[in-house]
This record gives structure tokens, sequence and C-alpha cells, in this order.
């Protein structure tokens, strides 16, 4: 199960692109728990929230 703090995979990945091997970032950081998720990206330091109903139905896995 995810917690605060866990690095987690989404289905789609993000739209900044990694210098070094030119892919889509997909790695999130969960910075806030409650009926709205707030995530980090990890690669461009995007913040975004959502409710908790959209992040469970994206989430493609938890990466610790």
């Amino acid at each position: 199960m995810y917690e605060l703090g866990s690095l987690v995979e989404m289905k789609k990945p993000h739209a900044c692109l990694i210098k070094q091997t030119g892919k889509k970032a997909n790695c999130w950081l969960i910075k806030r728990l409650g009926a709205d998720i707030k995530l980090h990206c990890q690669n461009c330091q995007h913040e975004l929230m959502m409710s908790r109903y959209d992040f469970e139905r994206r989430l493609k896995k938890i990466l610790d």
C-alpha cells in the first residue's frame, strides 16, 4: 500500500522529458494524503493534486 513519501508510477507518463534518455518521466513522490493526493514529479518538480479515486484509477505500481 502507498503512504506519505512513497514513489509511484502512473499509467500515463508526465509530459516532461528525462534529459539523459529522452523518455517521458513517470516517477512521482506522494507529498500529501487525504481525500485529495498531492504528487510531486521527480524530474521537473511539478506538483499536482487529484482526488483519491482518480489516483487509485491511474496508479500503475508502487516503486518502493
